[in-house]
Order: C-alpha cells, then sequence, then structure tokens
C-alpha cells in the first residue's frame, strides 16, 4: 500500500506528556514534508471493575472521555503552533477507548509512519523506553519514529541524516527509507557501517586494511542502486570497526535524524528489536526512525 493509501497517513500517538507534546512537533513537520494527513491518536484503557472480577467497563466513563478531550486538544494547540501559517495537513483526531499498545499496533496498519515519544507518563527513567514505544518498535507494521523531549535543542536543519547499514533485510528498508529522508529534506546521508558487533581489540598479524576495504566494498555495494535513484543525495560513507551503537550515537551528535533497521546480522527468527536498534532507540537526543524489514 502506496503513502497516499493509508488513511492515517502520519500517526502521532498522543497521552498529554512533553514527550508527547515533541511527537506532535515533529509528526507535523514529518506530515507536511511528505504531503500526507496527519493523525493525532489518544487511546484510553479501559476501567477494570472488581467485581465480576476482570469486567471492563462497555463504555467509556464521562470523566475519562473529559479527560481524554483535553489531551487531545492539548495535541492539536501544540499541533497547530508547529504548522503556523504553512499549507496544513489534512488533520485527523481520534480518541479510541482500548488498552493502549495494542490500539496502537493495530492503528499502525494503516498508516506511513507512527511518530512517539521516548517516554510517556509514568515512564521511570531517562534509560528506559515507555512501555508504548518499545511495544511499537517491536510489533508496529510501518516505521516508528521514537522522538525525545530532553533534547538540548532542535536538532539544525541543515545536518545530514545517518544511517546505520549492515546487509540485513531490515538494512535494506531502513537505506530506501533513509535516502528519501535525506532528499525530502535537501540534506546529506551520512551511511555508517562496523564490520563487527563485538568489541575487539588489535590481535597481532591482524590485517585491518583487508577488514576496511572489506568494509567499504560493502558499503558500495549497498548504497549503489539507492545512490542513482536519489542522485540529488549526497553521501558520505563511514566505516568503523566494532560496537556500531556507539559509533552511531557519537555520529548522532551531528545528525538531524537516525535511521536504522529493526534487528541486524545477529538477528535470528522471532526476535523483532535488534540491541543496536534499541540502544539507539533510547539513547540517542535526535529522533530516530526504526524500521522494520518485513
Amino acid at each position: 500500500m502506496s503513502e497516499t493509501t493509508k488513511k492515517y497517513g502520519t500517526v502521532v500517538c498522543v497521552d498529554g506528556s512533553a514527550a508527547s507534546d515533541a511527537a506532535v512537533a515533529w509528526g507535523a513537520g514529518d506530515a507536511a514534508m511528505r504531503h500526507t494527513p496527519i493523525t493525532l491518536i489518544h487511546a484510553v484503557p479501559p476501567i477494570v471493575v472488581g467485581w465480576p472480577v476482570g469486567q471492563l467497563y462497555d463504555e467509556m466513563p464521562e470523566w475519562q472521555k473529559e479527560a481524554g478531550q483535553e489531551v487531545v486538544e492539548r495535541a492539536h494547540k501544540t499541533l497547530s503552533a508547529r504548522l503556523g501559517e504553512t499549507e496544513s495537513p489534512k488533520v485527523r483526531m481520534e480518541m479510541v477507548y482500548s488498552n493502549v499498545a495494542p490500539a496502537l499496533i493495530e492503528a499502525s496498519k494503516d498508516a506511513s509512519i507512527m511518530v512517539v515519544g521516548s517516554q510517556g507518563l509514568g515512564a521511570l527513567g531517562r534509560l528506559l523506553l515507555g512501555s508504548v514505544t518499545a511495544a511499537l518498535l517491536h510489533h508496529a507494521h510501518c516505521p516508528v519514529a521514537v522522538i525525545h523531549s530532553d533534547g538540548d535543542a532542535a536538532p539544525d536543519s541543515t545536518a545530514p541524516v545517518l544511517l546505520g547499514v549492515d546487509g540485513s533485510p531490515a538494512s535494506e528498508a531502513a537505506t530506501a527509507l533513509a535516502f528519501d529522508e535525506a532528499s525530502r529534506r535537501g540534506v546529506a546521508l551520512v551511511a555508517l557501517h562496523a564490520w563487527s558487533d563485538v568489541g575487539v581489540f588489535p590481535m597481532l598479524g591482524m590485517d585491518w586494511r583487508d577488514s576496511e576495504a572489506r568494509g567499504l566494498e560493502i558499503l558500495a555495494e549497498r548504497l549503489a542502486g539507492w545512490q542513482e535513484q536519489y542522485a540529488d543525495v549526497h553521501v558520505k560513507r563511514v566505516l568503523c570497526c566494532d560496537q556500531p551503537s556507539r559509533w552511531l550515537l557519537d555520529e548522532s551528535q551531528r545528525a538531524q535524524l537516525v535511521v536504522v533497521g529493526s534487528h541486524g546480522r545477529g538477528g535470528f527468527v522471532g526476535m523483532l528489536l535488534g540491541s543496536v536498534s534499541s540502544h539507539v532507540a533510547q539513547t540517542a537526543t535526535v529522533p530516530v526512525i526504526v524500521v522494520r524489514g518485513d
């Protein structure tokens, strides 16, 4: 299904938190750039009553409706302020009475991209992704953008897009999206490849030139077709020998956006989010888009 036929377009998950406000602001710019609709969605979890055991209210109580409406209205004000006088995308607001994560995962089936704050209300700390954000990263049916609200300043709009390349199917999907993002923004693309996922140290007899040559060859192979398709995007290739998350985080300080696959070459069937993408999503201060390979 193409972006133009996705009825939800850019979907922003809102809950009234500071992270949610940051997600709305970023999502507004994304929708305007893509020329797609934007949907603000707020999921209200059903109340479980004590008797009968496990019984749920069939309808949303009035007090939850009022609280939910306040959340949606706050998000809409943030959206309007971000869009300003520019040509606004079609805006849709939706409030659903359902368990939060399943409702948003279902909505992701008809979304171009899901945008979510790194932490919601009740998050325990800076280094922990909110439970809903984590669930979306594992199970969403479209790319998921994680937006942090605690960065020192908005990313430089002239800074490049940073891409993690490892040759996996998820990495290939991430490469396609990263080139598109860089082209739409009119900025360069930095493609980073690490030839090992673990820390390594120089060993006797190891010829680092051979490893470097092979790494550069992999980068060239993975980028060649996309560079032809996106001739307007200048590409800088970065090769490192180990610990891709460390190097991605370091390079992200000079980027406006990071794009990674949901799991890489170390993944196995059933593992939906790799350690590199998870660490980068929860630690980087700039927006991070995680892309599924399937």
